[in-house]
């Protein structure tokens, strides 16, 4: 055995993590500025084809950007009105759902007892007799929100500024990027690599809003016929929360118990609320969602689930949304740049780099993926 070349192989690769690590701590330190502007990014590549559709009509570029801003932005507008109107009722029955939620849980007083008793023999076993300190923080709400409100301002203002000039200038971009590559081979894969970015990113964004919107409208429906209080707001928290895969779900369907355990009195009451919309979540995604994009892209759900898992620890919801549009990205430029051999282009007819399968060339699904192209 060659140690030189093993030490030397373990040196690179030592270089290799402690470089990711810094990545991370830079990107987890770099959050206030970061994350907008991720985010426009993403928002960005979705909306990116409408603005391209304006423009042939021969508007000129700022104004299809400003104008896809103001349509994003209405669009916000009209989710938080349809928030906040059912939003207002439940705040006033509050008092009433917490004194439910004081009956309910008077049964489970034994348990949560018997659990405190088992803590104390625990604690008394290993030699431990202090409790565990709770300190408050006594900061008021309205300090909290003169802390936070200016800062949280500044994101606003720069994720909108960041989401218009990327759409209005992520062609003149793309070419600035090309002018910078040496050869004409390393050209066309920079720009299959762009027009891939943006196909596959929009397509998944926009066919994800249209399977959220379909499970939103039918958890609505099945919870009115339940007789659920505000189904359109249940459902419109389903779909908004589907967009961070497997968390959003798993949340939804806590919120949907504490519902049903907050206005019914009954076993039956409480659990079918959560019950049927996990029906219909595993409906839209063993069914539609496969239907839906299974010709452009099949995920890995372990890659996926670590992606979720990273982001969301990093920059919070707003690292779940982008979570994937973000694999997919990582996907397509390793695609496009990585050499692959004909061994390993037959051990992977199934599967691009990271797992995610790449879309045809032509347009058709096909068993075996083939480099992405604008057409895709």
């Amino acid at each position: 055995m060659d140690w030189e070349t093993v030490l030397a192989n373990a040196a690179r690769l030592a270089l290799v993590v402690i470089g990711l690590l810094a990545v991370i701590v830079a990107i987890d330190h770099a959050q206030m500025i970061l994350a907008p502007i991720f985010l426009a990014v993403v928002i960005g590549l979705m909306f990116g084809p409408l603005s391209d559709t304006i423009e042939r009509f021969g508007i000129p570029t700022w104004i299809s950007a400003l104008g896809v801003v103001a349509a994003f932005l209405s669009l916000i507008a009209m989710t938080a009105t349809a928030f906040a109107v059912p939003l207002s009722d439940w705040m006033d029955k509050l008092p009433d759902i917490w004194e439910k939620l004081q009956s309910q849980l008077t049964s489970w007083q034994g348990v949560i007892a018997s659990f405190g008793g088992m803590q104390e023999e625990l604690r008394s076993a290993l030699g431990q007799t202090t409790g565990m300190k709770v300190e408050v923080d006594d900061t008021s709400a309205v300090e909290s929100v003169a802390y936070f409100a200016p800062a949280l301002m500044a994101q606003i203002v720069l994720f909108l500024a960041s989401m218009y000039f990327f759409i209005a200038t992520r062609k003149q971009f793309r070419e600035a990027v090309l002018a910078f590559c040496p050869t004409s081979a390393l050209r066309a894969t920079t720009r299959r690599i762009f027009e891939d970015v943006e196909v596959r990113v929009s397509r998944y964004l926009l066919s994800i809003t249209a399977v959220n919107i379909i499970l939103g409208l039918a958890v609505s429906l099945a919870l009115w016929a339940l007789g659920v209080p505000s189904p359109m707001l249940w459902g419109l928290l389903a779909g908004v929360l589907n967009y961070v895969i497997y968390i959003g779900p798993a949340v939804m369907a806590l919120l949907l118990t504490g519902v049903g355990l907050a206005t019914s009195d009954t076993t039956f009451g409480i659990l079918a609320p959560p019950l049927v919309y996990l029906f219909l979540n595993l409906m839209e995604a063993q069914f539609l969602t496969p239907a839906v994009l299974g010709r452009t892209m099949t995920l890995n759900p372990f890659v996926v689930l670590l992606a979720i898992a990273l982001w969301i620890w990093l920059w919070g919801p707003v690292g779940g949304f982008i979570a994937v549009p973000c694999l997919l990205i990582l996907d397509t430029v390793l695609t496009n740049l990585l050499p692959l051999s004909e061994v390993t282009e037959a051990s992977q007819s199934e599967a691009s780099p990271i797992g995610l399968a790449v879309p045809p060339a032509s347009g058709a699904p096909a068993q075996a993926p083939s480099a992405p192209s604008g057409s895709a």
